[in-house]
């Protein structure tokens, strides 16, 4: 437990060092909803920020998670940092479970914002469940930190950045997070239905909407987050 709370202690101060990791992380979900927000892309009675703020988190759920822990963690085991941690009494688990951690402080700083500005400068309001949105928010953390790890622990450096950032655009684009999924072609949104970030936004918006988690997309984060974690563990290499 002392090797996990000092590891998390020493991941949260490393983030904050990365300029980078607060533009991904921070600013950008924060000028996305300001600017599509603005927009009237959802003509009739309901407000813009009311469909893109949920879609808005899920965006900085994976940017977080995903883009900014699996890039960072994937040039520490380049640089050779993991594998000095792997000599220490840090286990596996332990580190893993720190890096995700440290996102979900971050997180945190990112729901605070992204919410406040959407109160502040829509006038958004919820009858939803805050708890319940947290709940949901932790599993997405989970799925989209492992999935970074998962590629930062198997890949070299290079193909983490390469393909953290493809999946990133890909999912940003199709995943539900701008329009809802029927705006798309038939073919494009038969497949994204079973992304993990159009779960997730999916989630988001009846959690913070009033209405029941609808089921499919419950089961579809589930078992994305369970089958990445389990590959995470069981792949994840420290050199």
């Amino acid at each position: 437990m002392r090797a996990y709370l000092a590891q998390t202690g020493m991941e949260l101060r490393l983030t904050a060092r990365r300029g980078e990791n607060v533009l991904v992380t921070l600013v950008i979900p924060l000028l996305l909803l300001l600017f599509f927000a603005s927009l009237n892309l959802f003509p009739g009675s309901s407000k813009p920020v009311d469909f893109l703020l949920p879609g808005i988190l899920a965006l900085a759920i994976m940017s977080a998670g995903m883009v900014s822990l699996g890039i960072a963690t994937a040039y520490e085991r380049h640089y050779g940092v993991l594998k000095r941690l792997g000599g220490s009494p840090l286990s596996r688990g332990a580190l893993i479970a720190a890096k995700i951690t440290s996102i979900v402080a971050l997180e945190a700083v990112q729901g605070v914002l992204l919410v406040g500005v959407a109160v502040l400068a829509f006038g958004w309001t919820t009858n939803g469940s805050l708890p319940w949105a947290v709940v949901v928010a932790l599993l997405g953390t989970t799925t989209f930190a492992g999935l970074g790890l998962l590629m930062a622990g198997a890949l070299r450096a290079e193909a983490t950045l390469a393909g953290a950032n493809g999946l990133f655009l890909v999912f940003a684009l199709i995943g539900g997070v701008f329009l809802p999924i029927d705006h798309l072609p038939a073919a494009v949104a038969a497949v994204s239905r079973y992304l993990p970030v159009t779960a997730l936004a999916d989630l988001l918006r009846a959690a913070l909407g009033g209405g029941s988690l609808p089921g499919f997309s419950l089961v579809v984060l589930v078992l994305w987050t369970a089958a990445i974690v389990a590959l995470t563990v069981r792949t994840f290499r420290w050199e």
